[in-house]
């Protein structure tokens, strides 16, 4: 397993060492460059078989989409791709965990269907591999793939490499470093710097603040980090290499401009001055030829179907076919006419009541008929012309929740569609619930379903008849169109439009009566219908129809039909003809010599020409002739916009263009003359159609006519078009109303033209050309890019077969203010991690060769899962949601950032600070007042405090056993809420004489010993600690080690020990054991603790004297804690310090003997261990003690006991705050009944060493409202290293503000206020009231100057309860004294400040304090150990991090940090492992929008795998140490590029 599974297991052995350096160094031998070694194939081959048999050779396993397959561009591409072999580099490839990877590539797959690429219909070909079997091993675990891909010059493009790819990349990082000069204990080198040059600047690291030993994940050895580059990780190398990936330029460099002091400007994308401009004169509206009436014409639809149906009813109408290719139905016009009939009478007069029909001429009714049965269709269609109803057709829904079913029936809902006519197969086929009633599909409004078949259908009376007038402006039909956002919209379509369409395409087309045409195409919407159920009948024509189900089965069939009925016409899409080339094999018997029109469909669509080349190639022979192929352009909105007219001339080419794809970027027609790589080949189709005036206009703004050689959207002005999206006048108006101008601002003409959505110019002759859809556009940074041209791009890229069928979707996503590329692919489901990088990394090279535009996201699902239109093919919009909201559960994801975004602000340049030389006048700098603020004077306040005559804290114990003895101090409760032991002042003092006794005698302590006390949060803690004072000794409490997680909770215990120098170390004898076990000697060296005292036996007798300390201002106790930097730092408490810390919280919460306070807290370090251990003994309240962990099995014991004792006063910590939340907030209505009220509660406060956790405690205060919480009464206090208690919100006084700020500004170290709400903004709570006897200056950190109000600073505190430094073994003095020793660099330079480490401002309120002064409130921005500099600009974490959780609902937990100045995000997966890559562009996403950061690595975890400590705090520095170890076993590693 070592070497097959680096990923998973430690170091990799010999052997697999140098079989993955043998592969990586491979990858740079030189080696042949792949080059297609077919010819290549002229523009317009000549017709020779082999030209033919070489068509055949290179696309037997054809099951490709064949829209977009061209030889000349996939050679292009091909020697694109071959350039850039010559410059090769190396991508970190993403690492998977391997259940991840097997259920990906090794899922059962459905097997293939009707699917393909195209948005219309689905691909042919039955795929010829099966489904991998385990034997072959989806993955070739061994293949660490190097192919290192070749960078382009353009931009930084991928490589790849396996998902093991992580492993052994150790050994890289040795030639990493030889080349950039990094010795091992520097800085990781800066990225964020754009220098061209390949130099890397080193960053010396800050000195770091006391000694970094972090207990790390589970026995890792320790591995430098922070500051040197470990060796011993893969991660790391990976993200090395990464690094040295995006060292090379950026396309576009960074313009200089001016940034205002707090705004981020986003960088603007200035035109480049090289580009192409048009330069023709201004085009002239195209007419196309006089609608000539020819006299026999009907005079309507309807008409000419009773004249058919009454002269000449044996006349066949149509033919439909069975699965096998057999004639299954022929229509004649008269069974046409009388079933019409029928249709119309049941419609108008067998639905509701008579008086109360359910539907009048004028109502819209739906037509729900499958692909295979078009005749009930055609009687459906023509009953609703003759009853006067509006038809509207739509696809059959298959399921209640198809893709895009949803939109069709809001566009029946805003039709007011109130029945459905279906056949009678179709309507057994739709889903039933148990009772037999058709379901209500999601979003369709309720509807009468009613079969259309004769047998369902009542003879119409003798004397009925329907009312036939001449074609009016009623509206004949609606036809569905969907647009790009997904929406459905309905197109109306009147009756004289409806005539005039058809008689224009039979003057275009050349139709004459009884003429027989082949219709592959849909027959319910756009050409298939115009041409099969239309203007056949006006003709009296003899359709041959070819449903779908037998294309996929016989895809010669339409050949095969035309051949037996010597059709004239024939109807097809491209796809028709390739499936047509694939399936041909030589078959002997085919003429297409009756053909004099083959009407291509989607012609307009460019990449089409090849098809039809190809499919000329191979026919000519059997008597096609070159013009029979009719390429046609069509709208839904303008119906038929332009057909290439059949001629009997065969020596006019047809037009050809061949553009440069450069030029069409910037909407401009170039010729190509480059190298012929990145080119666009477009055909005519033909010319505009009679009777209607063409123009084209700029696409976006005013509709101004465009220039001969520009691009334009094309407009038309014809009877022959649609009307209106029905009920939609404002998008009508933008649509079907659009005046085109002149460039002096004229109209051309003053009827309204009709925008058709298609891109195109009219070139020389007036033959119209098509570039595009509308629909298609993607415009980045200013340049406009074809989906379409995309989706060819990454179909040429060998291996083609990589992409299962074709099924490509290519869309644009707008994040910070412009569109990005995505292109998401199904992947083969045979096809290897391996395959897949190596495919996605060379279709970004492609792309940015051909189209010179970055890819920000590449994504492969596996094989049939993209959402379907109808027909089989990819529903684009329905993809794009799903890849937006994160359902899309890809398998495989590159993104792209690093390369694509190139807006974002200038890093920013620090600006010089106010120095002294600023005029300082009184309290203002610079014209703001000085950030400062202070407490109440502890000298000036008045109070009976009986504690303060005494010094020592043993001195007050042993006075309140004399006078007050049997007054309960403390009381602990078991998990029931029952009462497990409690104390009184007389109790607690024998206890802890008895312990100073132990000390003295089986300790042999001498005075001033260090004692490290290791108890669970209880009793025994705190007579221990007083035990320790009355023998001189000073305590450190412990947290003791967890009994289930030995290996990493007691090294930390051992480390205490040791730095904090303990002679001796008290605990129960439970932990004694514990200490001393077989698994306490698996995780440290149990032979060098210290003397072990267990108090649970202790002395009977009283010590000799209790010892009382000389000095106010020697060692009372230390206080060790974990930093979320994951340093270990201990602070010194003096006894002074300790008797002002009481005294300052009994002042501020105003605590008496008579009080009683609810503890729920850690009770080992900061606040926690005060509240716990000393404000009883001082103030004389008693002290409720709830040990957290007891929350784990009653989460409501809490808050139950606060209720209970009917506590004022409550401290918590938030993880306390987070399981109340969680687990009690579906209880509320149980907990009101067992009495749980919570109205007497004053203060609840959280004590935190972090900024207020606003989110946490509003939902708190929202959740425990209804059980009488008073929202004022929640509150946080606020505290650190250097003094553990700096704010705190007292009884009395305003209650704490929140404030809303400028996230922006606050990057820039500035605070600007903004309203609630507004973007950017980030609400800020008030961390407490400050503590009687502290004072608070806001300094610059670099400078130590001081701050005006508005300025993000580090807070210093003067206050007698400072601690007085450092407790750290090697004394490292200018630490300490920096810390606890700092003065400002001007304005009042003699006071001493401690610095906490912490950035936060002042703000003064309109509030008054007790005392009548303004309230001057704190708040807390944030740790300076934590902030990570990015781009010049100061972020905190946990914004990043809010911002990622709201991302995605399966995000429960995220942290980042920075690693070689990459962001690093880890996020935790609630859901299935499938969801993993979902997250990584979503991550991505939202950190560029709301932070303007460009993510590096996202690593998705599982649940739990975030480090949290006792407070509830990230420790992102453990994380960061676990995932460089790789010790994190991420669910997936994405390296963003």
């Amino acid at each position: 397993t070592e070497l097959h599974f680096p990923s998973l297991a430690g170091d990799i052995t010999q052997k697999g060492y140098e079989k993955k350096r043998s592969k990586l160094i491979g990858a740079y031998l030189p080696q042949p460059p792949r080059v297609d070694q077919a010819l290549p194939q002229e523009r317009r081959a000549p017709v020779t078989p082999s030209s033919a048999s070489r068509y055949h050779r290179r696309r037997s396993s054809g099951s490709r989409d064949e829209r977009y397959r061209s030889d000349v561009h996939t050679e292009a591409v091909q020697a694109a791709l071959a350039k850039h072999k010559e410059r090769k580099m190396a991508v970190p490839m993403p690492s998977k965990r391997r259940s991840l990877v097997v259920q990906t590539s090794m899922d059962a797959y459905t097997p293939p269907d009707t699917s393909s690429g195209s948005e219309d219909e689905g691909s042919v070909q039955g795929d010829s591999q099966g489904t991998p079997t385990s034997s072959q091993g989806s993955i070739n675990m061994e293949h660490w793939i190097s192919q290192a891909i070749h960078g382009s010059t353009t931009s930084t493009t991928s490589s790849s490499s396996t998902q093991s790819g992580g492993s052994g990349a150790a050994h890289r990082l040795a030639d990493v470093m030889a080349q950039t000069h990094i010795e091992n204990h520097s800085a990781p080198p800066d990225v964020t710097t754009y220098t061209s040059e390949h130099s890397i600047q080193v960053e010396r690291p800050q000195g770091s603040t006391g000694s970094r030993t972090a207990p790390k994940y589970g026995n890792a050895e320790l591995m430098e980090t922070g500051d040197g580059v470990p060796v011993s990780s893969r991660v790391s190398a990976k993200i090395q290499q990464l690094v040295n990936t995006l060292k090379r330029p950026k396309r576009p460099p960074l313009r200089e401009f001016f940034v205002d002091d707090f705004e981020e400007l986003l960088e603007v994308q200035q035109p480049d001055p090289n580009q192409p401009k048009p330069e023709g004169a201004q085009m002239l509206a195209m007419r196309g030829e006089q609608l000539g009436v020819v006299t026999n014409w009907p005079p309507s639809l309807e008409a000419a179907l009773q004249r058919w149906g009454t002269i000449s009813p044996k006349a066949p109408c149509l033919t439909t076919m069975d699965t096998n290719g057999k004639p299954l139905y022929i229509l004649t016009y008269g069974k046409l006419w009388t079933r019409s009939m029928k249709v119309a009478y049941s419609i108008l007069h067998k639905l509701g009541t008579k008086q109360e029909p359910m539907v009048r001429p004028g109502d819209r009714v739906a037509l729900v008929f499958p692909n295979n049965d078009p005749a009930a269709f055609m009687a459906a269609f023509y009953g609703c012309l003759l009853a006067e109803v509006v038809p509207v057709p739509i696809e059959v829904p298959l399921t209640r929740k198809d893709a895009g079913s949803q939109q069709i029936g809001f566009l029946l809902g805003s039709c007011g569609v109130t029945v459905a006519l279906t056949s009678d197969a179709c309507h057994k086929g739709l889903p039933k619930s148990p009772t037999g009633e058709i379901p209500q599909f999601k979003g369709w409004p309720k509807l009468l379903w009613f079969v259309t078949e004769s047998k369902h259908l009542s003879k119409p009376p003798r004397d009925w008849f329907p009312h036939i007038k001449d074609a009016n402006n009623d509206t004949a039909y609606i036809e569905y169109k969907t647009c790009k956002d997904g929406s459905v919209l309905g197109v109306t379509v009147t009756r004289t439009a409806l005539l005039t369409h058809c008689q224009a395409l039979t003057q275009a087309c050349g139709y004459t009566e009884a003429e027989t045409i082949v219709n592959v195409l849909d027959f319910k919407k756009d050409v298939g219908l115009w041409h099969g159920i239309l203007t056949s009948v006006m003709n009296m024509m003899h359709v041959i129809s070819i449903p779908y189900s037998l294309m996929k089965v016989n895809p010669l069939s339409w050949i095969q039909k035309v051949c037996q009925y010597k059709a004239k016409v024939a109807c097809v899409k491209s796809r028709d003809m390739h499936w047509a080339l694939v399936a041909h094999r030589d078959q002997r018997d085919i003429n297409l010599s009756s053909l004099r029109m083959l009407i291509v469909a989607d012609g307009a669509n460019p990449w089409s020409i090849s098809s039809c080349d190809a499919f000329l190639n191979v026919f000519q022979s059997k008597g096609l002739r070159q013009e029979v192929i009719c390429p046609c352009a069509s709208s839904p909105e303008a119906l038929t916009v332009a057909i290439r007219r059949p001629t009997d001339d065969s020596n006019q080419p047809p037009g050809r263009g061949v553009l440069s794809m450069h030029g069409l970027t910037y909407g401009v027609i170039r010729v190509d003359s480059e190298e012929k790589l990145s080119v666009l080949t477009v055909q005519d189709v033909g010319l505009v159609m009679p009777g209607a005036i063409m123009c084209s206009v700029k696409p976006d703004g005013v509709p101004q006519l465009c220039r001969t050689d520009e691009i334009g959207e094309l407009c038309v002005c014809a009877v022959a078009t649609g009307t209106s999206y029905y009920g939609l006048s404002g998008m009508t108006k933008n649509t079907f109303e659009v005046f085109p101008m002149t460039s002096s601002g004229a109209p051309i003409s003053e009827y309204p033209f009709i925008r058709t959505g298609l891109l195109g110019f009219v070139g020389p002759g007036g033959l119209v050309f098509v570039v595009g859809k509308m629909d298609g556009l993607m415009v980045v940074s200013g340049r406009r890019h074809n989906a379409d041209d995309i989706v060819a791009t990454a179909l040429a890229v060998e291996p083609m077969k990589f992409v299962y069928r074709g099924r490509i979707a290519v869309f644009s996503v707008t994040v910070l203010h412009d569109e990005r590329i995505v292109i998401v692919a199904e992947q083969r489901p045979d096809s290897t991690e391996e395959d897949s990088f190596q495919w996605m990394s060379r279709v970004l090279q492609a792309i940015d060769s051909i189209h010179q535009v970055g890819v920000y996201c590449l994504a492969l699902v596996p094989a049939n899962t993209l959402p379907k239109t109808p027909l089989g093919g990819i529903h684009l919009s329905e993809t794009k949601q799903l890849f937006l909201e994160g359902s899309l559960h890809p398998c495989n994801v590159l993104m792209c950032p690093h390369t694509c975004v190139t807006n974002l602000p200038k890093p920013r340049q620090k600006q010089p600070e106010i120095g002294p030389a600023s005029v300082m006048v009184g309290n203002l700098v610079s014209g703001k007042r000085i950030a400062q603020a202070s407490g109440r004077d502890l000298g000036q306040i008045e109070d009976n405090d009986q504690a303060r005559k005494f010094l020592f804290l043993s001195e007050v114990l042993q006075w309140r056993a004399q006078t007050t003895p049997d007054h309960v101090l403390y009381t602990l409760l078991n998990c029931r809420g029952a009462i497990a032991n409690s104390l009184t002042c007389v109790q607690l003092h024998k206890r802890a004489e008895k312990i100073a006794v132990m000390l003295m005698e089986r300790g042999h302590l001498q005075d001033g010993d260090h004692v490290a006390l290791v108890y669970p949060p209880g009793i025994d803690l705190i007579a221990a600690f007083y035990g320790c004072l009355y023998a001189g000794c000073v305590p450190i409490t412990v947290r003791p080690p967890h009994p289930q997680n030995i290996a990493t909770t007691l090294p930390t215990v051992k480390m205490i020990v040791e730095v904090s120098r303990s002679a001796c170390l008290m605990t129960t004898q439970l932990i004694c054991k514990l200490l001393r076990s077989r698994e306490a000697a698996a995780a440290v060296d149990v032979r060098t603790w210290p003397l072990i005292l267990d108090t649970d036996d202790l002395p009977k007798k009283r010590p000799a004297q209790i010892c009382k300390p000389c000095n106010p201002d020697t060692l009372a106790y230390l206080d060790f804690s974990v930093s979320t930097t994951g340093m270990l730092a201990g602070v010194k408490m003096s006894h002074a310090a300790t008797s002002a810390f009481c005294r300052s919280i009994k002042l501020q919460c105003e605590l008496y003997p008579s009080r009683e306070v609810a503890i729920c807290l850690d009770p080992y370090c900061g606040l926690g261990f005060v509240l716990w251990c000393l404000c009883s003994v001082y103030s004389g309240h008693q002290s409720i003690l709830i040990p957290p962990s007891e929350l784990e099995t009653n989460p409501a014991l809490w808050l139950l006991a606060v209720s209970q004792y009917k506590v004022r006063d409550t401290f918590c910590s938030y993880s306390v705050m987070e399981l109340c939340t969680k687990g009690l907030g579906s209880q509320t209505e149980s907990l009101k009944a067992r009495g749980l009220d919570l109205s007497r509660v004053r203060t609840c406060v959280v004590v935190a060493e972090e900024r207020p956790r606003i989110a946490l405690t509003q939902s708190f205060s929202k959740l425990f409202k209804d059980l009488g919480l008073h929202p004022r009464a929640v509150s946080t206090s606020f505290g650190c290293r250097v003094n553990l208690a700096i704010c705190l919100q007292g009884t009395s006084g305003p209650d704490p503000t929140t404030v809303y700020v400028d996230m922006r500004a606050l990057r820039h170290d500035r605070v600007r206020l903004v309203e609630r709400g507004s973007p950017h903004s980030l609400p800020l709570m008030e961390s407490g009231k400050i503590l009687p006897g502290v004072r608070i200056i806001i300094a610059n950190p670099e400078t130590k100057g001081p701050l005006g109000d508005s300025h993000l600073g580090e807070i210093w505190v003067h206050s007698a309860h400072n601690a007085s430094g450092y407790f750290t073994i090697y004394g490292d003095e200018s630490l300490q004294s920096d810390h606890f020793n700092s003065r400002l660099s001007f304005g009042d330079t003699q006071t001493i400040w401690a610095r906490t480490g912490y950035l936060g401002f002042l703000r003064r309120t309109e509030l008054t304090d007790a005392n009548g002064e303004r309230h001057d409130a704190l708040y807390v921005v944030g740790a300076l150990d934590e902030a990570m500099e990015l781009r010049g600009m100061r972020y905190h974490p946990i914004d990043i991090e809010t911002s990622v959780i709201r991302a995605h609902k399966s995000v429960t937990e995220c942290a980042v940090f920075t690693w070689t100045n990459l962001l690093v995000v880890v996020v935790e997966l609630d859901g299935s492992e499938q969801e993993a890559l979902d997250l990584v562009p979503l991550v991505t996403n939202v950190v560029l929008e709301e932070h303007y950061l460009i993510v590096g690595v996202v690593v998705v975890v599982d649940i739990g795998v975030i480090p949290i400590n006792s407070r509830g705090e990230k420790q992102r520095m453990h994380l960061r140490d676990g995932f460089l170890a790789d010790q994190l076993d991420p669910i997936y590693v994405a390296y963003n590029m």
